[in-house]
């Protein structure tokens, strides 16, 4: 049976942008409970509210406890009104990157929000671009170092290292909004976009082939983050074979003037795209 149309286009969409773009939408996040949050909102006073959250419970998050918690590929924990009624009225939003080896958040951007992250662990390669004209703004997040998406600017972000890393986020707002570039266009005639990319028929609209294929590709809804490269996975399970034969967590020593203990852990490090 012919997969309908939209499919088709998601599908064609992830096989021409398949390096930069994502094959995973990224996760929403469901108001955990709607009546709190309209009453909290109502509150006339400081203390309503604090009728309304009355237990110690109310007033915790655990972001280890949530669907999106995870390192495989990885995930974007949000800590908003919509899961942490506490916040309401609180003008933020504070989120847990996970990473795993190699994994990604896509390019996408927040259009009600401006988007501020510290690293914690591992190395991060982000990516920004404000608007035309403006350039890419490419950083390397190592842990104690942040960067800055103002709002609404496109962005991305992968881990370069064979290790997990974590990222903390703050954004200015309870309700940034998330669009993935990929999804957006998704949603747009073939037609349409392949003249916007020089008529250069990239999702197949003059009849291409493969997009079955690619649809068996493209990655279920989850938790907002997805593979990297093959370039970077090959790179990592290099480092894992190393590891496996020698019981080193590094690469081994180029040369007799160190030994396996000085191992670099950033000469295992992705940069083939940086």
């Amino acid at each position: 049976m012919r997969p309908p149309r939209s499919s088709q286009t998601i599908a064609a969409i992830t096989t021409a942008l398949l390096v930069l773009l994502p094959r995973l939408v990224s996760s929403v996040d469901i108001t955990r409970d709607p009546e709190l949050v309209a009453k909290l909102r109502a509150s006339a006073s400081n203390l309503d509210r604090r009728a309304l959250l009355a237990n110690d419970s109310d007033w915790l998050y655990d972001f280890t406890l949530q669907r999106t918690y995870t390192f495989a590929p990885g995930g974007v924990s949000n800590a908003n009104a919509a899961t942490f009624p506490a916040t309401v009225g609180q003008g933020m939003t504070m989120a847990v990157l996970n990473l795993g080896p190699c994994s990604m958040l896509p390019m996408h951007w927040h259009p009600r929000g401006s988007n501020y992250v510290y690293a914690v662990h591992g190395t991060t390669a982000t990516y920004m671009i404000n608007e035309n004209s403006f350039g890419v703004v490419k950083q390397v997040l190592t842990p104690g170092k942040m960067t800055v998406f103002p709002q609404a600017s496109l962005h991305m972000m992968m881990n370069i290292g064979c290790t997990n890393a974590q990222l903390v986020s703050a954004l200015n707002t309870e309700d940034t909004g998330t669009t993935n570039l990929a999804t957006a266009l998704a949603l747009l005639s073939p037609d349409l976009v392949n003249a916007a990319l020089g008529y250069q028929d990239f999702l197949g609209a003059s009849g291409g082939s493969g997009n079955s294929s690619a649809t068996a590709k493209i990655w279920p809804v989850g938790t907002g983050s997805n593979w990297g490269p093959e370039a970077c996975r090959k790179v990592c399970a290099g480092k894992q074979k190393v590891e496996d034969q020698t019981g080193s967590c590094g690469p081994p020593a180029p040369s007799g003037d160190r030994d396996s203990s000085a191992n670099d852990e950033s000469e295992w490090l992705y940069t083939s795209e940086w």
